[in-house]
């Protein structure tokens, strides 16, 4: 008997690799797909993607999308109770696991299942602990193509945002940034591959800055957007916006 799983989308390649093994796994029926969204601009999460464009995703794989509107900055009580609410509504449907494309950062997965867990729901780690380097390259083999949507500064320049992932953009990575961007260097946009049904059209815009400014106390300063190192305010962040083609 399968389990009912909902899978956290992101919009980028590791979301893309985890959920094509995860549509192979015969214990596992994926019934939806979740992305967390900034509410005041309706892009993806750290991503800056259009929800335009996460919409035209959902609906070439062929799953329906759950969007979870956030603050652009919510504290980890905001960003854990919009979370409460929308895996109730998933258990309410049957839903038994959650699944993610977190590859090895042990802190993460922990915080994962300890609050699945509170809601008796089990998480699932399809990417976990294989190499980055193997991950990378099964991803290109199978014919995926993902460009890369935003860079930190603390670890790329402008020059890698707006870029496609291919043999020479890894080439050209800084031996101390891991290929896959697990360590938050880079995230990605994947418009194409064997999940999707037709491919992601759209064009490239004008690429921007960002840097987030530090909350004025300590207490806001517990966000749960990757802001608990403190470094995270002495850098910013290239974003290339990507504009949806309408057929």
């Amino acid at each position: 008997m399968k389990n009912k799983a909902l899978f956290n989308w992101s919009s980028g390649k590791d979301s893309a690799l985890a959920l094509y093994k995860s549509l192979q796994n015969p214990m596992l029926e994926i019934t939806t797909l979740l992305t967390s969204v900034n509410q005041q601009y309706q892009r993806v999460s750290m991503h800056g993607i259009r929800v335009t464009l996460l919409e035209q995703q959902a609906k070439s794989i062929g799953l329906p999308l759950e969007i979870m509107q956030i603050p652009e900055m919510p504290t980890m009580e905001a960003y854990e109770e919009a979370m409460k609410i929308t895996l109730q509504k998933c258990i309410e449907q049957g839903i038994t696991h959650s699944i993610f494309g977190d590859i090895f950062l042990e802190d993460l997965r922990k915080y994962r299942e300890d609050k699945l867990a509170e809601m008796e729901l089990k998480g699932v780690f399809p990417l976990w602990k294989i190499p980055t380097h193997d991950l990378i390259q099964e991803f290109l083999a199978l014919g995926f193509k993902t460009i890369v949507v935003c860079v930190s500064e603390r670890f790329l320049d402008k020059s890698f945002v707006g870029r496609t992932i291919d043999q020479d953009f890894l080439n050209d990575l800084p031996n101390d940034v891991d290929v896959c961007g697990e360590n938050g260097e880079f995230h990605t946009f994947t418009y194409d591959g064997p999940i999707f049904s037709t491919p992601i059209l759209f064009e490239k815009g004008e690429i921007v800055y960002r840097k987030y400014e530090k909350p004025a106390t300590n207490e806001s300063s517990n966000t749960a957007c990757d802001t608990s190192d403190e470094s995270v305010y002495e850098f910013g962040f290239w974003y290339c916006d990507l504009i949806p083609v309408n057929l």
